[in-house]
């Protein structure tokens, strides 16, 4: 079985009595505050999204103490936040394990983007035709950040146990999808997102020395694609490209992702690519296409 990344993203919150009241002191000082001069910023909406977007990855049942400190928020604040979500549908206290847990009406929230979306309603049939073609794994995702977010997928018609769900977030400089995105932006706005990154090894290939990834997004940019190996994941190869909107800046990534039981990287590169490529620029054209018309 591939072995998912090791990251502190997915980790379980187990926090002790004394982290627990650490946190519940500095509360008030972890909790980002917004723009201070905006005065419609409500930092209650704001800490009700907070909590919602701590779950997932391993985190997905947390007791009052674990949101606390997750989100930067007193356990009494925590404790309100939680309760008014539960009235709403959106938390359930699961009494086996006595935690907190997402409900499915969370996933409303993600329907109402996906369903409007216009790359994902132009470059469906793309997708699958990619798909169709290579046997692999096809993924569309968008930047957030320092992330990408994958907003639609297509699995591989053969076995290929990583689980990578609509909504996963992975970071950019380690991803192929990332470095494809990357390198069609300038590279200055290239050097600021690595800044901002925390760069960390996920497995033991994960480049995390800037002027290797800079290198590497360089080649993309002179390839037209990206591509990783094992990175990210064990296992896992990947080759992306990226979607540029009417302006030529990038909006958001395909890859393809193989097992390496089935692949080389080479092998990957060198009989996917050009399929990969034409399907960046079907998508891409699809989104000038379309907002010409509108």
């Amino acid at each position: 079985m591939l072995s998912h990344p090791v990251s502190q993203t997915y980790l379980r919150v187990r926090p002790s009595p004394k982290s627990s009241s650490r946190a519940a002191k500095n509360a008030s000082r972890k909790q980002p505050d917004g723009d201070a001069s905006d005065p419609l910023f409500n930092q209650t909406v704001q800490k009700a999204l907070a909590i919602l977007e701590v779950f997932g990855g391993e985190k997905t049942a947390l007791n009052l103490s674990e949101i606390g400190i997750a989100v930067g928020m007193t356990k009494s604040s925590a404790q309100r936040c939680t309760h008014t979500l539960e009235r709403l549908g959106y938390l359930r206290r699961d009494a086996a394990v006595k935690r907190w847990v997402l409900t499915s009406r969370a996933l409303g929230i993600a329907h109402a983007y996906l369903s409007g979306h216009l790359l994902i309603e132009q470059a469906t049939t793309h997708l699958i035709d990619l798909n169709q073609a290579s046997g692999e794994s096809v993924s569309l995702s968008e930047p957030d950040a320092t992330d990408m977010v994958f907003i639609a997928r297509f699995p591989s018609h053969k076995r290929f146990v990583i689980h990578m769900p609509v909504g996963r977030r992975l970071p950019m400089y380690c991803t192929a999808s990332g470095r494809a995105y990357l390198s069609a932006l300038p590279r200055k706005d290239v050097r600021e997102v690595l800044r901002r990154s925390t760069l960390r090894q996920l497995t033991p290939l994960t480049l995390t020395e800037p002027k290797q990834i800079l290198r590497q997004i360089e080649a993309a940019r002179e390839a037209g694609y990206a591509w990783t190996g094992q990175e990210c994941y064990r296992g896992d190869l990947t080759i992306a490209a990226p979607v540029l909107g009417p302006d030529g800046r990038p909006v958001a990534a395909i890859n393809i992702s193989a097992p390496t039981s089935r692949w080389t990287l080479e092998e990957l590169r060198s009989k996917l690519s050009s399929l990969l490529l034409e399907t960046a620029r079907a998508a891409s054209s699809g989104i000038a296409t379309r907002q010409g018309l509108e």
